[in-house]
């Protein structure tokens, strides 16, 4: 998939991920250790009601599934960066989430030529007991570097 492939109104699926509550602490304990995160008897007695996610965690997910559903047949290259980064809402252990891509768009890129330049948009959604979405968790817009076709 080159830069050409990736024009505006385009949609990615990416997939669900339900998260796994080990990870998500073991996560937080090296990363983000801030007590709602790790000490389950702190975040149970105050206003979370219990252990919620790092959001560097919840990202890590969205990036694991844009890079299994998108960049891993892409002719991607780096990232000039994110634009905005927002955690709408708690994630918890067991939650089952949905990933979604929206390509904003498209323009070669003046300062990497043979590069063009994507504006991308990112969401996650808690899905509910019937699979549809719940709520919004996360919600990212940020540019991706793509080759440009050859010839």
């Amino acid at each position: 998939m080159f830069f050409e492939d990736l024009t505006p109104g385009r949609t990615f699926d990416l997939g669900e991920v339900r998260v796994d509550g080990a990870e998500m602490v073991a996560f937080a304990r090296r990363f983000d250790p801030q007590w709602y995160h790790v000490d389950a008897e702190r975040a149970a007695a105050s206003h979370h009601g219990g252990l919620i996610a790092s959001g560097f965690y919840t990202v890590s997910l969205f990036m694991r599934a844009y890079v299994d559903h998108v960049l891993a047949r892409a002719a991607a290259d780096a990232s000039p960066g994110l634009e905005e980064l927002r955690w709408l809402a708690p994630v918890r252990a067991g939650d089952r989430l949905a990933a979604r891509l929206d390509v904003m768009g498209a323009r070669p890129s003046t300062a990497r030529p043979g590069l063009g330049t994507v504006s991308l948009s990112g969401t996650m959604f808690r899905l509910g007991p019937d699979g549809q979405p719940a709520q919004e968790v996360l919600r990212t817009r940020f540019r991706g570097w793509f080759t440009l076709r050859p010839g």
